[in-house]
């Protein structure tokens, strides 16, 4: 099937304004589905959209529930089709059943930092190996007609081979490149090293976008003027301010940016709630995985952490809402920090006791 976003040339997809920096939401497990996309949309979409990876091996076939976030896609934005694999021949298998669906292109996860995950050697993991790197790059180029992009860190333990990669990426015709700033052992507790991305940002043939730490479109513009990069893709910050991608079309136009309120906030839990509700999922399971996103949300809420200590024990909808309306609309005009507080943090890890997370997911992004 011919993606409908393609652009005439045969390039990346146009962004929302032509000539503007392109601003794109981060794959990221358990979140961004189909039900997150339409409600990030609804906010402001930003100009590309990439799935849940697709875990490729003997016995895999493509998600059906990561299929739909492509299949019922009504957000009016490309959606790329992340993979995460090592094995050449099911790789490819998984890329032509890809085809048949309404993809923008195929994206190659070089990055996940979960041990679980590079343990097995996929994911970041990978970056250990530029031969092995170099094969599923050239498999992939090979078995993708249209747009091949990539996402990595800048290495696992350290930045030894990060110009080899980037090599290996011009090699192989890589068409986007997303780099997030920090290595896999760092996960996501460092600094994020913006030098590293300008590397690439100078060195890679293709554009590049700059990931880690995008917190406002503040910072975004503030990371394009250091990086040089094409664009920027932001993760938990748009879980956290899904009105981020409109924040930063409107940073990068010279405009007024749009100013969010707390009682926008409680209007966006309440969204999100009842998109991501599901009848065969129950009550305090749904609440458990809101909390989730709660964790990210409540960073802007209030410098003292009130909102997230109420939001952490709630164990109910009703429970959870009527925290959402003390803190939220209490003083509804009051602004919704466009930064993180400092020392607010996220742990939605601590929501799920005895948990045992998969991989990328809310589970180990946690700060």
């Amino acid at each position: 099937m011919t993606p409908s976003h393609l652009s005439p040339t045969g390039g990346l997809p146009t962004g929302h304004l032509i000539g503007q920096p392109l601003t794109a939401l981060a794959p990221m497990q358990d979140v961004t589905d189909l039900a997150f996309m339409r409600v990030i949309a609804h906010y402001g979409a930003p100009d590309y959209f990439f799935t849940e990876f697709f875990r490729v091996h003997a016995q895999s076939r493509p998600e059906k529930h990561i299929l739909r976030s492509i299949d019922e896609n009504d957000t009016g934005r490309p959606v790329f089709a992340q993979l995460i694999g090592e094995d050449l021949g099911h790789m490819a298998r998984t890329v032509d059943a890809l085809l048949k669906h309404n993809i923008a292109g195929i994206d190659l996860n070089l990055g996940c930092p979960a041990p679980k995950v590079y343990k097995k050697n996929v994911g970041g993991g990978l970056l250990r190996e530029p031969q092995k790197v170099a094969q599923i790059l050239a498999t992939l180029r090979a078995a993708v007609p249209g747009l091949f992009t990539v996402k990595m860190r800048i290495g696992f333990a350290d930045t030894a081979l990060f110009d080899t990669l980037l090599d290996l990426i011009n090699e192989h015709g890589v068409d986007l490149l997303s780099v997030h700033g920090r290595t896999v052992k760092e996960m996501y507790r460092s600094e994020v090293h913006y030098d590293f991305i300008a590397r690439a940002a100078a060195r890679a043939r293709c554009p590049v976008l700059a990931n880690g730490n995008v917190t406002s479109a503040t910072r975004a513009a503030a990371i394009l003027g250091e990086t040089r990069a094409a664009g920027v893709m932001i993760g938990r910050h748009a879980i956290r301010n899904p009105w981020i991608f409109r924040q930063c079309r409107e940073q990068f136009a010279g405009r007024d940016v749009t100013r969010v309120t707390l009682g926008d906030v409680r209007d966006y839990v309440e969204r999100l709630y009842r998109a991501t509700q599901n009848d065969e999922f129950p009550e305090r399971a749904h609440v458990a995985k809101m909390k989730k996103y709660l964790n990210f949300v409540g960073q802007s809420v209030d410098a003292t952490g009130a909102f997230l200590h109420g939001m952490r024990r709630a164990e109910s909808e009703s429970d959870l809402f009527a925290v959402c309306d003390q803190h939220l609309l209490g003083e509804p005009q009051r602004e919704f920090s466009p930064e993180p507080y400092p020392g607010i943090i996220a742990r939605p890890n601590c929501e799920t006791p005895g948990s045992d997370a998969a991989g990328c997911s809310l589970e180990t992004v946690t700060a």
